[in-house]
């Protein structure tokens, strides 16, 4: 899976505009934009309006809003929109490949920002989406490629479980279309990677594309300390992959890479077991590569996430097993506020929920 980037916004642009210049002669105002309330028109000019105002947004880390956006004279004729549509496009593909690999923008959905691929993932969303309603208005034929859809689904779409084909997923996904065995999607919203951030590291979601190339070997589009991340973190992104394509991953409850500040490299990986359960419990699980390791790093990222995880209202406990030999962790755990379960906590932990008895119980509570 590639990972997106302005090659991605540039494609997804060619794609619209060859689809569209077919229909130039036709009256774009005048008809519907598929089940839009919008006419074709006006999904064009939203196509452009998106794609600078991401660009903008991307190009210097806007923390809100920028009040500016696309208007296109009203005598343009449609061939003249789609080089608007073209113009913008590259403008959002430029800023894309320039941006620093950390940086972030303002965007609401659902954590209030995104990161470079998030922008291009939501430009080519756009794009795909609304040429796909223009199409169907002006009942044009158009298909995107299978890599483009996937990428939009993996990068926006984690808690979607994939679907016999990525193209057909995302119009369920966003309320266009339908998929077999799966009720009509009403309401929806794309969910960009959450962050956590940290005195000296950034909690960085992994996105299941991501999660993909760590469990092949790959570096999951992360430059890391020792050259490649440590082995647990390649077995959690392995189990995060399988959530996703069984549908039960919740993103927010998914692994982080550990990002440090002063180099942008990823120096470990931070993350949850799954969903909390019925009692408010989460388990939690951590490691760094070798030469991160003594500088209070596990500690410093371990308190984060479960200080994050304890502010929501459905964790009331986050704990972390240790084998009885790992002094060095036992350590960690309790610097970042865990305390040692009770006997009778470790018991039941046990009997009732299968907990190995080579391994010491650690809990943490709001």
């Amino acid at each position: 899976m590639r990972p997106l980037s302005g090659d991605q916004v540039d494609e997804a642009v060619a794609g619209c505009v060859a689809a569209l210049r077919a229909a130039v002669d036709r009256d774009w105002e005048g008809v519907r934009a598929g089940r839009l309330e919008w006419s074709c028109r006006r999904a064009a000019e939203h196509i452009a309006d998106d794609m600078i105002g991401y660009a903008g947004r991307l190009a210097i880390g806007a923390q809100g809003r920028l009040p500016f956006g696309v208007s296109i004279q009203e005598d343009t004729d449609n061939a003249g929109v789609l080089d608007v549509i073209r113009s913008t496009g590259a403008l959002l593909a430029a800023t894309v490949r320039a941006a620093p690999r950390g940086a972030r923008a303002f965007h609401p959905y659902p954590f209030g920002s995104a990161d470079r691929e998030g922008f291009a993932a939501m430009g080519v969303a756009e794009v795909l989406l609304h040429t796909y309603d223009i199409a169907l208005g002006l009942g044009l034929p158009y298909e995107p490629s299978e890599g483009l859809a996937e990428s939009v689904l993996t990068s926006l779409f984690p808690h979607v479980q994939p679907g016999p084909a990525p193209w057909p997923t995302l119009l369920w996904a966003t309320g266009r279309g339908e998929l077999p065995g799966r009720a009509p999607v009403t309401d929806w919203r794309w969910r960009n990677n959450l962050v956590i951030p940290a005195e000296r590291l950034t909690l960085t979601g992994i996105r299941p594309a991501a999660a993909r190339d760590l469990r092949l070997g790959g570096d999951g589009g992360f430059e890391w300390l020792d050259g490649e991340p440590y082995e647990g973190t390649r077995e959690a992104s392995s189990s995060m992959v399988k959530a996703y394509e069984s549908g039960v991953h919740r993103p927010e409850f998914g692994i982080f890479a550990l990002v440090r500040h002063e180099d942008g490299r990823a120096i470990g990986g931070i993350g949850f077991h799954g969903v909390p359960d019925e009692e408010g419990r989460v388990e939690i699980g951590y490691d760094l590569v070798e030469g991160a390791r003594g500088r209070g790093y596990a500690t410093e990222a371990l308190g984060a996430l479960a200080q994050w995880a304890l502010a929501r209202d459905d964790v009331d406990m986050v704990f972390a097993t240790i084998e009885h030999a790992n002094i060095p962790s036992q350590r960690v755990v309790s610097r970042a506020g865990f305390t040692r379960a009770t006997v009778d906590e470790e018991r039941i932990a046990q009997d009732e929920y299968d907990m190995d008895a080579g391994l010491l119980l650690y809990i943490r509570r709001t």
